[in-house]
Parts: C-alpha cells; sequence; structure tokens
C-alpha cells in the first residue's frame, strides 16, 4: 500500500486551490482545513471572510485570499447580516485556473466557480444547518425582533433552494460521518464517501492523576447543549469545568452554581491538561462528527456522550466511554450517577483514538484524491 507521501507526490504537478466558507473561529472544520493546509503548502485559501486575530494561529496568513465581502466596513462584527450575499460572493470566486479544488464545506462554498476542467472534491462537515435540519432553532435563538423573526424564514427558504442547487456542482463529495453522508444524501440527493477527520493524538498524554472534575470542551452556542449539562450538574452537585467562550457564556455562566467553574479559552496545551485529568469527558450535543470527543480519548479518558450523530460513530460503549439515552438533564445526571470511571483502561482508549490519527485521515484523503482526479 502506498504511504500519504507517495499520494503526495501524484498530486506534485497539479494546481490545487483550498477553499473555506470563513475564518471566524477555530473549530473542527478548521482543524480539517489546516491539515488540507498542511498537505498543499503552495495551494492558496479562498474564503469569504478571515479574522486574522484567530485564524493565524492555524494558518499561514499570506496564503489566505479573502472574497469582497471582506472590505465592507464593520464586515467581521456584521458577517451575519451578509446572508444573502454569501452564495453571489462564491459564484463569483472564479477558481478556473485551477485543476482541483478542495473545499471545507459547512455553507455556500460548494457553489464556487470553477472551469470545466477544474475538479471540485467538497469536504462536507455538514448540509448548512440552518437552512436545512436546524432551521427552527437558529431562527428561534437569534437576538433580533419578531418581525425579523417572522420575514426570515422565506429568504431561508430562497437559499435553501440556492444551496441544493449548488450542491449539484460538487464533483465529488466526501462526508466526515457516516451520520453526515446520509444527510447530504437526503437534502442534496447526492452521494458521498466517508473519511473521518483528523485528530492529532500524539498532542495528547494519559496522566497517571486523575482529578475530581468533569470536563466540557466547546463553544458555548445553543445547539451545543452545555446548558443541559449545567442543568445535571447543577442537581448533582459535582464539580465541572468548562473550557470555551460564546455568545451564551453570561447566560450560563449565571444560572450555573459554585460547583461548575468556566476557564474560558486556554492554550492547547492547558486545555489537553485538564482533558488528560478528568473523570470522564461530557459530551450532550448532537454533532456532525466531533473530534473534541476524540481529543478527550486520545488523552486516555472516557467520553459521556447523548446517543445520537457522530458519537455513534466514535463512542465504543464500555471501551471509550458510555451513552445516556434521550438529551434531557435528567437522563444526563442518571447516566453520571451510575458512571465509574475505573473500569476504563486509558490505554485501551488511546488505541481506539488512533485509528482516527492525522496520518490516517492524509492516507485516505490522498488516495482518494489521487484516483478521482486521474478518473
Amino acid at each position: 500500500m502506498k504511504e500519504a507521501g507517495d499520494y503526495k507526490q501524484l498530486l506534485a504537478n497539479k494546481k490545487i486551490a483550498l477553499a473555506h466558507d470563513h475564518l471566524f473561529q477555530i473549530g473542527g472544520a478548521e482543524k480539517v482545513l489546516a491539515v488540507f493546509a498542511d498537505l498543499f503548502p503552495k495551494a492558496p485559501i479562498f474564503t469569504l471572510i478571515n479574522n486574522t486575530r484567530v485564524s493565524r494561529r492555524l494558518l499561514n496568513q499570506e496564503k489566505i485570499k479573502a472574497s469582497y465581502l471582506q472590505k465592507i466596513p464593520f464586515g467581521s462584527a456584521f458577517f451575519k447580516y451578509f446572508l444573502l450575499l454569501m452564495p453571489r460572493a462564491w459564484e463569483k470566486t472564479d477558481l478556473s485556473d485551477y485543476d482541483l479544488v478542495i473545499s471545507s464545506a459547512s455553507a455556500f462554498v460548494k457553489g464556487l466557480s470553477k472551469g470545466a476542467n477544474t475538479k471540485h472534491i467538497c469536504y462536507c462537515h455538514s448540509p448548512t444547518r440552518y437552512l436545512w435540519d436546524e432551521k427552527e432553532e437558529y431562527i428561534m435563538n437569534l437576538s433580533e425582533g419578531k418581525l425579523f423573526k417572522k420575514i426570515l424564514p422565506r429568504f431561508l427558504d430562497q437559499l435553501r433552494n440556492r444551496d441544493f442547487i449548488q450542491a449539484q456542482k460538487v464533483d465529488f463529495f466526501i462526508a466526515n460521518s457516516r451520520y453526515i453522508a446520509e444527510k447530504i444524501r437526503r437534502h442534496y440527493k447526492r452521494q458521498a464517501m466517508v473519511i473521518y477527520p483528523p485528530v492529532k493524538v500524539d498532542d495528547f498524554s494519559i496522566s497517571q492523576e486523575i482529578d475530581d472534575y468533569y470536563l466540557i470542551v466547546s463553544r458555548l452556542r445553543p445547539y451545543k447543549k452545555v446548558d443541559l449539562a449545567i442543568k445535571a450538574f447543577n442537581n448533582l452537585k459535582l464539580p465541572l469545568k468548562i473550557i470555551g467562550t460564546g455568545a451564551e457564556y453570561k447566560r450560563l455562566k449565571k444560572s450555573a452554581r459554585s460547583n461548575i467553574e468556566f476557564l474560558g479559552d486556554l492554550s492547547d496545551q492547558e486545555r489537553n491538561r485538564y482533558l488528560s485529568r478528568c473523570r470522564a469527558f461530557i459530551y450532550p450535543q448532537i454533532e456532525d462528527f466531533g473530534i473534541s470527543a476524540l481529543e478527550a480519548m486520545a488523552a486516555g479518558r472516557p467520553v459521556i456522550a447523548y446517543k445520537q450523530g457522530g458519537a455513534l460513530e466514535t463512542v465504543i460503549e464500555g471501551l471509550s466511554g458510555t451513552f445516556f439515552e434521550e438529551q434531557t438533564w435528567e437522563s444526563l445526571a442518571h447516566k453520571i450517577l451510575r458512571f465509574d470511571y475505573k473500569i476504563f483502561d486509558p490505554e485501551k482508549i488511546r488505541r481506539h483514538a488512533r485509528e482516527f490519527d492525522e496520518s490516517v485521515f492524509k492516507q485516505k484523503f490522498l488516495q482518494t484524491a489521487r484516483e478521482f482526479i486521474s478518473n
């Protein structure tokens, strides 16, 4: 079997570009983009808007080419109001000079403009969430007034139709999980190959000491369901530490009792230390895949996850974690009361995480890209 370097060499004579919806945060999608940038160091990165303060932690800024939306005054602050402009901005992003475009997609990047001889591989993290499965929840959680929420669905329906049309322009879909592959089939009527996202297993290590706390690492947004965990731990009165910030920070902190500690954003080194010493990693949301859960496993720690979404493909009951059945604080609390972290073997958990290592991702992706572009 060829190694990743062999497949990379076979693509060396191709002119390649990368594309990503926007660079506002560091999450799983951005970590995948960083691996693509490592695989193809000469490839430019096209995006709608780039927040340099955030993206410079992962990406070479000289490679990033932002759209005309970047030039709009206060564009970074009011980007969400550019919703109707985003599809058009990608349609005006002409990548016809490239042999291969690799997009990291969760929104409208699928509609980028390419030439007749350009191949477009879309690594899809999810069909555009606020247009499909999470449309109602997205509208409900907006801070804008009732009038805005009343007229918005009409525009979202128009964007959903456009999103479907743009998805047909993609030459080849790769999904980050079987869960997302099924959504691509259902929403876009397209088939997708599954290649799990990369986890930098060697960035994590097993601790010989386990402290008395549970842990969440997450952006604080409504769909992450951190409020559910807070309710559970408020009632259990057990220690919970939360790493991350976001729009929900003030509300969640106000609702938490003294046994819950908000640590904010930490350095990778500090975060990894907390991961390695927690009793268990709490995972109450439905995720497309869930890199943070695999990072906890890379540190040898078990995951207590809601039994839906990508977690079903990474958490193995009794080996790398356990599930709670209903997405309620009561169901989570009941599982925690019966949870014994001592029955889990950190070495076995870490070996399981190795199956999702970055090296595995690189080899599979490069092989797939080479075979596709050769056909």
